[in-house]
């Protein structure tokens, strides 16, 4: 009785890992997603700082400058990249030529 319980234990502890390895993941993209949203309030409030901008004026430049294109995370390469490529119907070596070009680009 005691062994089949070890066994237990043990596919327990194997079911852990992958879990784990997902989980460190998925929040290492969030920081990085993060990270580049910080990156960019940083160089904003630089350039409002540096203008000299104060009150409403400093508002609006802020909100212009944080709307302006933020690169996308790898993840969204890939589903657009992806999309475009299932909307082309492309297949095999072609599709793969395609996906490695258009995950380049981007």
């Amino acid at each position: 009785m005691h062994r089949a319980r070890s066994q237990g234990d043990h596919s327990m502890k194997v079911l852990q890992i992958p879990l784990l390895a997902l989980a460190v993941l998925f929040s290492a993209q969030g920081f990085a997603a993060n990270t580049a949203q910080q990156e960019k309030m940083k160089t904003c409030n630089a350039d409002a700082t540096a203008k000299a901008l104060k009150g409403d004026e400093r508002k609006a430049f802020m909100s212009t400058c944080l709307k302006k294109d933020v690169p996308q995370t790898q993840q969204e390469k890939m589903k657009t990249c992806n999309a475009d490529a299932t909307t082309k119907a492309l297949k095999g070596d072609e599709r793969k030529a395609f996906m490695s070009d258009c995950l380049k680009k981007k």
